[in-house]
């Protein structure tokens, strides 16, 4: 697979993500501002609410755009000593299944669609992506998830 197509599609969804959130924010920060939203007595909240979400608009545009960052920051290439890396993709098996995994500095949670392979973006603050830091083709990885014990095992690291 391609990591750096897979890593220009990420971007691509963060740029999307910005869009939203940029629109939500300015939404959020009129409605906080609107003459409407002057409190009419002591218990009227309608403009505090509209401030508090204004607020984590603010933080959630905040935080794409530092993934941003730190992705087009990201480098390119192969793993020099064959060891997984924030940017590496890894192909794992669990549960005799195989799953592919990008190893990027931020946007966790984040699926993507490529070669007909699902991909899920983890960072290095995940109990699994703290675990791959540093493992090679072979390693097997334990992790527990709930109380329960999962265990990978490193099929391919790009």
């Amino acid at each position: 697979m391609n990591k750096s197509a897979i890593r220009q599609q990420i971007i691509a969804t963060l740029e999307a993500d910005r869009q939203v959130a940029q629109a939500a924010l300015a939404a959020s920060h009129e409605a906080a501002t609107h003459a409407e939203s002057k409190a009419e007595n002591k218990y009227d909240t309608r403009g505090l609410e509209a401030a508090y979400l204004a607020d984590g608009q603010r933080r959630r545009l905040h935080e794409i755009e530092t993934a941003l960052a730190a992705y087009r920051n990201l480098p390119s290439g192969a793993c020099p000593d064959g060891g997984a890396r924030v940017g590496a993709l890894l192909c794992l098996e669990h549960d005799g299944k195989m799953r592919w995994f990008f190893l990027g500095p931020d946007a966790a949670g984040l699926k993507l669609q490529h070669e007909g392979r699902e991909i899920l973006v983890i960072s290095p603050r995940s109990p699994l992506g703290q675990a791959l830091l540093g493992r090679e083709v072979g390693d097997e990885v334990e992790i527990r998830v709930n109380g329960q014990l999962q265990c990978f095992a490193v099929l391919d690291v790009e």
